[in-house]
């Protein structure tokens, strides 16, 4: 399949969920996915690279998910909600996970947020209270 380029492509650290990352992390988010059974939390927890090979996640891939390396997970095609539940197995929260993606402290990262969010409130009252995206 030949993928179309973007803008965004050349903009540094930026990784796009888009059709070509989705399709290029298939195992990745495949894998996590599976982490909603019990069963399968309970077998990648016991041994992490074994279960990728289970997956057949590339070497690259599998030392991204054992490294807990999220950016790289990001660049390779995974998708934020299912590398919050890798960040699960590394003591993470998704902020912690958020703020290696970005190179920044969790703190830092949750500043940011904070800041982000400023006036949001007062948007949502001036159309109602109800945020359609």
């Amino acid at each position: 399949m030949v993928w179309q380029k973007h803008d965004y492509d050349s903009i540094p650290g930026t990784f796009v969920f888009n059709g070509e990352r989705s399709n290029k992390g298939y195992q990745i988010n495949k894998m996590a996915f599976s982490f909603n059974s019990a069963e399968n939390r309970a077998e990648f927890a016991r041994d992490m690279g074994a279960y990728c090979d289970k997956f057949e996640l590339k070497p690259d891939e599998k030392a991204a998910v054992v490294a807990g390396d999220f950016g790289r997970l990001l660049e390779l095609g995974g998708n934020i909600y299912y590398l919050a539940k890798i960040a699960i197995f590394h003591g993470m929260s998704i902020q912690d996970a958020c703020a290696k993606m970005s190179n920044i402290t969790t703190e830092e990262f949750i500043q940011r947020l904070q800041k982000n969010s400023e006036g949001f409130q007062q948007k949502l009252d001036n159309i109602g209270g109800y945020f359609g995206g």
